[in-house]
């Protein structure tokens, strides 16, 4: 099973290694990426600060390998990476990567889209906003 969950923000360099490291499958003609990041929302007049992600992993993770399989029967990609962040990621900070290449541009974008819906609408990750004023409250995935 590939590690999925990340403690803390998802940085560039782990991005950036990331993409390196497909540069030896010439097979690749298309790579697709998606990083969701903590937006500074304002909500009933205070400003999300952060959010705290938390999951139950072993169930998260059984969600993500079914996504995965899915996406496999689905597109023709050669490769497929998701990364989630758990623990405080701060806004600005990046907390989802989704990292999709294929021979063909085509495949990628549809795939890509396809996976960043799927993970938000099956995945049991849960997000608590923490206000700049220190309050908080569960965050409701768009």
């Amino acid at each position: 099973m590939k590690k999925v969950f990340i403690n803390g923000p998802i940085s560039s360099d782990f991005i950036g290694e990331s993409i390196a490291k497909h540069q030896t499958k010439t097979s690749i003609g298309a790579h697709n990426i998606f990083l969701g990041q903590v937006r500074a929302d304002a909500v009933d007049g205070r400003n999300v600060a952060a959010i705290e992600y938390t999951c139950y992993e072993e169930l998260a993770n059984a969600k993500l390998h079914e996504i995965r399989e899915e996406a496999f029967e689905k597109f023709d990609l050669i490769c497929m990476h998701i990364y989630h962040s758990l623990g405080t990621i701060k806004s600005g900070e990046v907390c989802f990567f989704v990292f999709v290449s294929a021979e063909r541009r085509k495949e990628v974008y549809e795939a890509t889209e396809w996976l960043v819906n799927q993970v938000k609408d099956r995945t049991p990750i849960y997000g608590k906003e923490i206000f700049e004023d220190k309050t908080h409250q569960w965050k409701v995935n768009t």
